[in-house]
Order: C-alpha cells, then structure tokens, then sequence
C-alpha cells in the first residue's frame, strides 16, 4: 500500500518546485511474538517470548510485554537496562524521537536490542498498514505521536487476543509519565501506568525503585523551601540573546579547587572575553561542569578576581545557603584593578552534559532516612540528592549515580542510584572506579573486532612485500622501558660510503592490519588511545597487535614504516624518503642496557656503534631545537616498585632518565616533523597535525611572581624568552630551585591538540619551537598516528585514499574526540598513580619529607614531595576548631599564619600518614614540622603529578 503527500515550494529563482514524498505501508510486519502464526512477515530482530516470564506485578499479575513511550526510553534507561526488565516493544515513532533528542541514549537502546537475552523487539509502527496514523489538521507533532503509540499499543493487545485462545493472553501495558496520554490511552481501552507505578508494583524487585529517575519535586518537602537559584531563561530566549550579543555561549569548568568559582570558555573568536569568571552559588545558577550554558557578562564594576582561596563542600549543611553566604564573602579581597577578569552569571543552559557519575554515599543523620547525599568521585561535580532503602547496605562502597534534575529550590540536584561497584579500597574496584569516571572504553573487545585480525602463524607474503623496501638486512634495534612489549620504533644508523650517516625511524605498520571502515578500525577509533595505569594497560588495539604482530621485537620479521634521513656528522638533513618496509631488529634494549653499551669501552659491535652515532646526532638536535627556542620543562615523575605476591606497592622512586632516553625522544620528534611537512605538502586541507598553542599572558602570572620573590627577570612573550629565562634560574645554595621553575612554567601550558589543517592557520608547536607537527611514532598505542600512516602512505603512492580520509569536516570531529580520550587518559593516569601512592603509604605508616610549596593560598598552601612526586594541600583553617590569623598578600605571593611567613618555593618538612579513621574518606594527611606553628595539622586530599606508567618516550609538551 502506497500513501503520498505532495507539497509546492517556492525556489530561490522565484520558481515553484513540485514534491511528492511516498510512504509505504505493508502487511508482512510481524509482532515479534515467538511463535505467532497470525503474522505471515519475518520478525525483525529477538523475537519476544510467547508467553513472557514476568516479574511478579501486583498491577498486572497476567504476562504481559512492555511498550514505553519516548520520555520514558529518555529518563529511565536505567530502569530498562536491569535485567529484571525483559520482553520489550520498541515502537519505531518512539525510536527515531530518541535518536533526534539523544545519541548517547539511543545507543543504550541499540545495545539492549542487541542483546537476546532481554527480548526487545523493534516494531515498525509507522510503516504497518493498521499502525499507521497521519497527522491531524490542527495536530501538533507530539501529539501526532502519542496517538500512535496508544493505536499500536491497541492493536497489539488485539492482535495478543487472536493468536491465543487462552483467557489469560499476554497484555501490552502502556509505560508513560505522560498523565493526559496515560488517561487517553485507558479510555481507549489500553492499559497504561506511569513507570514508578510499575516498578513500585513489582513487590519481588524493591531494589528497582532506587533506580527510578526522579522526574519531579512534587509530594517533596523541598517544595515549601525558599527559592536558592534564579529562574533558567527558555531556550527560545537564549537563542535570542546569544545571537543579539546580550548573552555569550560557552562550557562551564568548574574549579576542583574551590567549589564557589567555575570558568566558562566562551565560543568564538573574542580573545578578550574568552573566558568569563563565575562566583557564587547564585552566579553559578545550577551549571554542571562540561554543561554548554548561556552567560550574562556583568557590569565592569562587579567584576572580580581568581580567587585564592581553596574552597571545599562539606555538604552538611542540606538547603540551608547561610553557610554559603559565608564562604561566598571569603572570596572577596582587596585587590588592584589588573587582576579583575571578566565576570558574569548562567541565564540558562543550552544543552546538559550528564553522565552517570561514580562516588561513594554520605548516609544521613536522621534514622530511617531514605534521603541521602551522594559526594563524587570528582570534586568539579556537585553532591546529589538520592533516595534510596539500600543505604546500610551502599555504605562503605564505590557506588555510580545520575543526575535527573536540579531545582531552583534545592541546593543539590536530584538523582537516582545506578549501580554498585564493590567496597572502597578495593584495587578491582577502585579501577573500575577511575575508568568509569574518566569515560574510557574498557569492555573486551567483541567477537566482531577479533574477527578482522589475521589468522595464526602468521608470516610476512608476497603480497606484504608489494610497494615495501625489504630492510631486515640493517642493523636495526629498539630502545625502550624495561617490560615493556608494545614496541612501536626502532632506530638504525650506518655510515654510507660518500661519509654521510644514513639514519632511519622505523614504526610498526599498524595500518597495514587495521584497515579503513572496519569493526577494528572504528573500535580503534573510538578507544583514541591506550592508557597506561599503574599494574594495567587498557589496550587501543587487541594484544595480538599490539604485543606481537606490530610489535618491533627482535629476531622476528616485522612490517615498518621508515623515515629515513641522509645526514652529514653535523645532523644536517641532506635528503629524506619515506617508504614501507619489512625490518628484523636485532636487539630489544632497555634504556639502561643502551646506555651501558655507549658508556662501555669494551663493546664494539655494529649495534652499539650504531647506537654511539645515533646519541652523538641526538645531542646535536637537542641542542640545535634548544637554540630555535624549544622548551625543557619538568615533572616529578615516580615508579611503583610492587610485591609479586599481593602487588601492593613496596616502593617507590623518582623516574631516572639517561641519554638514551633523550636519544630515542629527539629522533622521534625529528620524524614526527618530517611526516608533517610531506603530509601537509601532498594534503594541504586534510592533514592531520598537532599544535601547541601559545598560552595566554594571564597564565604566566604565577610564575612571574615566583620570579620577582627571588629577584629574577623573566621573560615570557616567546618560548625562547621563557627557555632563555629559565636558564638563568641558578643557585648553588638551592640547586632544586631552577627544577621547580620548570616544573611551574609546565603548569602554565595550554594543552597541546590535535586538528585538521584545513580548519585552522596556527599549526605552530610552541613548546617544540617547530612550526608544524604531528604525530606518526606510536601508531600501536595512538589512532590518530595510524591516519598520519594512511595520509603518508597514499602520499608516497604504497596505498590507495578513501572519502573519510580526505573529508576535512569528518577529520575535524575525530581530531576532538582523540582530544577528549588523549586528556581522559592523563587524567585516569594520574588518578591511578594517586590510588597507588594511597596504597604504597597506607602500608608505610609515618613519613618525614621536605617538601616545597609550589603555591601558596588566601588559607592554604599547596606543597610537593619531590621524592614521591607527590602534591597536597595543607589547610590553616579546620572546622570546629580555633582559626589561626591569616595575612595573605596576593602580589608575593605570600602568607602570614600568626608569626610564620610562607613563600613560593619555601621549603618545609611534612610528616605523611594515611588517614583511615573514615573507611569512605581515606586520605593522605599532611603535618607541618618545619617551621613549626601550633594548632596547624590537618588533612589533605593529595594527587601524584606523575603522569604514565610504564614511562614512555615522549617530550613533555609532545602529548
């Protein structure tokens, strides 16, 4: 059956243009019931079972299948997914309105029809000849919609009627929160509940209604309190008043140093305003950290400063904003008129960038309570608000909440408990913990990505050796960390008999087993990248690519891609070519063992003459990239030394870096820039590249203090005036100090990023000095190197383009979510190494360190522990007890605690104990020694800056 509309429209020309849109209805569509014989189509998808094995509902104690409309799919996803929840219809209007008003959701869906086990069945209502309803004149679409949900849901009840002769058939119950649709659908004889009237029915299943998504505040006594939060404008009105210039539109960042203060990075080309203050709970007006919100700049004269002071929520004070009033008048100090930033306050938000969030639960005073608040995981995320019957059971564990809503009224959001992971502590848990909540992908990889992999034993072809330069003759070998076994290069140096130095980089060719478009490829895509933690690797590609088959191990045939330099002995490039090959290395080296046959002069074989020419050209580069202005910066970086039984960590050590290390770094990079260039030349709209930009004035204020407290110029409007100027950094009463200097000036660094050279004219690296690069050195741990392979590969003609590769727009949205997994995995990183250190002191007990302070707070001072690479916040104000006098002078910066002066860069010595007197709050306690001031000594949350375990080769400002 054919149904058609015709439509008239006018072109730009003045012309008229004639439209005919056809849709057609058809008779084969099945129910999806098992079994059924009245159906004469094919089921799509898992069939339903026939005679549904319910959960037991006081509602409806009959088998029945559920049929949930659109806003029920959007809100109770969590609802759907347990695995209580089975024999499902999913009606293709409710479908394609979940597809348009939420990806992330819609892919739930997908993955829960996937799965057979949960029977949900896909119905195309809108192309069934008895399902299908056309709009009414005067008949908005949602309604439209609705209507077609309640005729599906009768014909199916209908249709159960026909294909059972049994009284008790299986009913179709209408799940919406919908009242005016609930009633309708009733009155037309569909039997419909709201979805926590369902829930709350399943009288086997009371675990179910903790996860049910608190839709509304009605029947809530928060109802009566006063009003915390100004009234969000509709969106409609934001549209307007972004587009008139009255509000400006970008991502709120909250502070995870203060909780009264968040940024939002303004969208645009506008310098000047492109990042707006925000302080206080009502200027702050509900946003949610990544939230797209809509600001209102305030007047000059209400702008403010960055504060100083660290700030954090202790959450006991339920609704009650008093306190926050308080802590808001903390923010204000006298300060000069340069320091002033542009200010302004959320009107709105554009679009809400939930996700469910991991954490643990603060049980409430009050027995009996089944309101409780939930603390994050993450401090830039506020508490939330849940009510749940599990709260004994839920303390003391890793538990993932969402967020459903947040009123005006209300302190904290509301929402509702998703899951629990298992008990704080708890290495397992504590790792799932870090993953969830910095979103990287995890799960095995599926049966369809394995299946793309070659077949085993697996040996280089003929047809391998097609456009390849067949290289296993040369003395190549690799340089690594110790145990590591996804070796990505390998390195070779010979002299050629015109007295020049033939130098090569040879880099696994990922891409030749991971080809465009396929499930490993789009896996490899989204993963981004690997992440290294502590004791675990999270694979971008399966182990049998990475620790075997692209993997440079030595006296085995391997697939590469080599850069490959003629150089004279003054590391002068005389020619490059690129070229795929096959390479046999002839050593797997750590870092040490290269740097003992350099150092050796008994050892004369070809590898390590080989390695003595590559270190001697790499001291020549560094010194050469040193002089154009590149930048040698700092961290402390640590390695975990674990007990082969328990694995807990026994020690710990600062990272010691060789000559080798700086060998394999520079050659990198140098290939890493040859790429670049010959990319760009053959692809000058889509390359992929890599910049750093240069960072903002505002962001050397710290270090510029710091320079003047010790009476240095410094220089930042260039990279080679800040390297020149930390250069000068010398005291030989202090020799750590030109280290901390470094370590600062690392902190003030914009994020380095990924992007496609058709959509943007900076390409300059600042911290490099190199004015283009990109990444094309680790292709078996980065995506974004196998598309600099596949870019070089098409350029040199060894293998053949494809759209996606020469589509800027689509190279530009997978350049930002590279961007997105790149700093997720820092961040699970870091987290990790602070686990650890939790762990590595929990088993220690006392320890006395010096310490520096790197920066000093209105109420606070935040010091690193070289030795431990670790950092903490030591307070001089604590709750309930007396606060010592404070004097902070904000252009030292320095501060005055009673007699006790403090200064950047002082140093003390602290005594380290893990605090475990609150099994949910374990935490790192730091007490001041030295200098000594009575009354001072209470709790920190501290982190690890080390940011990678194992070590990898990379320059500090490469990734």
């Amino acid at each position: 059956m054919l149904k058609s509309r015709t439509f008239l429209k006018k072109t730009r020309a003045g012309g008229v243009l004639k439209i005919v849109r056809e849709h057609y209805l058809r008779d084969d569509i099945g129910c999806g019931t098992s079994g059924c014989t009245e159906c004469c189509g094919a089921q799509e998808g898992p069939a339903l079972e026939s005679r549904p094995c319910d959960p037991e509902s006081s509602l409806c104690p009959q088998p029945h299948y559920l049929l949930p409309d659109t806003n029920v799919l959007l809100h109770q996803i969590d609802i759907l997914e347990d695995p209580v929840i089975r024999n499902v219809i999913l009606l293709q209007t409710v479908l394609q309105e979940v597809r348009n008003r939420s990806a992330p959701v819609y892919k739930r869906i997908r993955d829960l029809i996937s799965d057979h086990t949960k029977h949900f069945y896909t119905f195309t209502n809108e192309h069934h000849r008895e399902t299908y309803v056309e709009q009414k004149q005067g008949e908005n679409a949602n309604d439209r919609n609705d209507r077609a949900i309640r005729v599906a849901a009768k014909w199916y009840n209908e249709h159960m009627k026909k294909i059972t002769t049994d009284e008790n058939h299986p009913q179709v119950i209408l799940i919406t929160n919908d009242i005016k649709n609930k009633e309708k659908a009733i009155e037309e004889g569909v039997p419909a509940y709201t979805c926590e009237e369902y829930i709350k029915s399943l009288t086997a299943n009371p675990e179910l209604v903790d996860r049910l998504a608190c839709l509304s505040d009605e029947g809530n006594e928060i109802e009566s309190r006063k009003v915390i939060f100004p009234e969000h404008l509709p969106l409609s009105k934001l549209q307007q008043g972004i587009k008139s210039g009255a509000y400006l539109q970008g991502t709120f960042r909250a502070s995870r140093e203060n909780y009264l203060e968040a940024t939002v990075w303004v969208h645009g080309d506008d310098e000047e305003n492109r990042e707006i203050i925000l302080q206080g709970l009502r200027n702050l007006n509900r946003a949610v950290h990544e939230d797209i919100v809509a600001v209102e700049l305030l007047p000059k004269s209400q702008w403010v400063a960055p504060s100083s002071v660290v700030l954090q929520d202790d959450g006991q004070n339920g609704d009650d904003v008093e306190d926050e009033e308080e802590k808001e008048n903390t923010l204000k100090t006298a300060i000069n008129e340069k320091m002033l930033r542009p200010s302004g306050r959320v009107v709105g938000i554009i679009k809400r960038n939930w996700r469910p969030f991991c954490g643990m639960l603060s049980k409430s005073d009050i027995k009996e309570s089944r309101r409780h608040l939930f603390t994050p995981a993450d401090k830039r995320i506020p508490r939330i608000r849940i009510e749940t019957r599990q709260a004994s059971t839920l303390e003391g564990q890793r538990i993932i909440v969402a967020i459903d809503g947040w009123p005006k009224n209300s302190r904290y959001p509301n929402g509702h408990f998703v899951k629990n992971l298992g008990a704080v502590g708890d290495k397992e848990t504590e790792t799932e913990v870090l993953l969830l909540e910095h979103d990287v992908p995890h799960q095995p990889f599926s049966q369809a990505v394995l299946s793309f992999l070659p077949k085993m034993p697996w040996n280089i072809t003929e047809e391998d050796m097609k456009n390849r330069e067949d290289l296993r003759h040369l003395c190549v070998c690799s340089v690594d960390p110790p145990k590591c076994t996804d070796i990505d290069d390998a390195l070779h140096c010979r002299e050629l008999e015109n007295g020049n130095l033939e130098v090569g980089v040879h880099i696994a060719d990922v891409s030749h087993f991971i080809r465009p478009g396929n499930a490993l490829d789009q896996e490899s895509a989204k993963r981004g990248t690997t992440v290294y933690l502590c004791e675990k690797r999270i694979d971008m590609v399966p182990e049998l690519l990475s620790s075997n088959l692209c993997s440079l191990r030595s006296n085995v045939d391997r697939l590469a891609f080599s850069c490959i330099w003629e150089m004279n002995h003054n590391a002068e490039i005389l020619k490059t070519r690129f070229t795929k090959s096959a390479i046999n290395s002839k050593a797997s080296l750590t870092y040490a063992e290269a740097q003992m046959r350099i150092d050796s002069t008994s050892v004369n074989d070809d590898i390590t003459t080989s390695l003595r020419g590559l270190n001697k050209l790499a001291k020549i580069l560094k010194r050469r990239r040193i002089d154009a202005g590149a930048l040698i910066l700092s961290s402390p970086e640590v390695r975990f030394h674990v007990d082969s039984e328990t694995h807990d960590p026994i020690d710990l050590q600062t990272k010691e870096l060789r000559e080798t290390n700086s060998m394999v770094e520079e050659f990198m990079l140098l290939a890493n820039v040859s790429v670049a260039k010959k990319i760009h030349e053959e692809f000058s709209e889509n390359a992929l590249l890599r910049k750093h930009p240069a960072p903002p004035p505002s962001n050397y204020e710290v270090l510029l203090k710091a320079a003047k407290s010790k009476n240095l110029d410094f220089k930042t409007d260039s990279a080679k005036a800040l390297a020149d100027s930390l250069d000068q950094v010398e005291s030989p009463d202090f020799p750590y100090l030109n280290t901390l200097f470094r370590i600062l000036a690392t902190r003030c660094m914009m994020q380095a990023v990924y992007f496609c050279s058709g959509m943007d004219n900076d390409f300059h690296h600042y911290g490099l000095a190199s004015p283009i690069y990109t990444h094309f050195t680790s292709p078996i741990r980065r995506y974004a190197d196998i598309i600099v392979h596949r870019l070089l590969a098409v350029a040199i003609g060894a293998d053949s383009t494809y759209p996606d590769l020469t589509n800027k727009h689509k190279l530009a949205d997978l350049c930002k979510n590279l961007n997105f997994r790149h700093k997720m995995a820092q961040y699970a990183q870091r987290a990790s190494v602070a686990f650890h250190t939790q762990l590595f002191f929990k088993n220690k007990g006392i320890v006395n360190e010096e310490a520096y302070i790197l920066f000093v707070r209105k109420n606070a001072i935040v010091v690193l522990i070289p030795k431990y690479g670790l950092e903490g916040t030591v307070f001089f104000e604590e709750k309930d007890k007396p606060k010592p006098r404070l004097t902070y002078d904000e252009e030292m910066p320095s501060l005055k605690v009673e007699d006790t002066e403090f200064h950047i860069f002082d140093k003390v010595k602290v005594k380290i104990t893990l605090d475990s007197s609150n099994l949910q709050h374990q935490k790192i306690r730091m007490s001041l020694l030295e200098p000594q001031i009575p009354g001072v000594s209470v709790p920190t949350d501290s982190t690890s800056s080390n940011t990678d375990e194992p070590e990898r080769k990379r320059s500090k400002l490469e990734n």
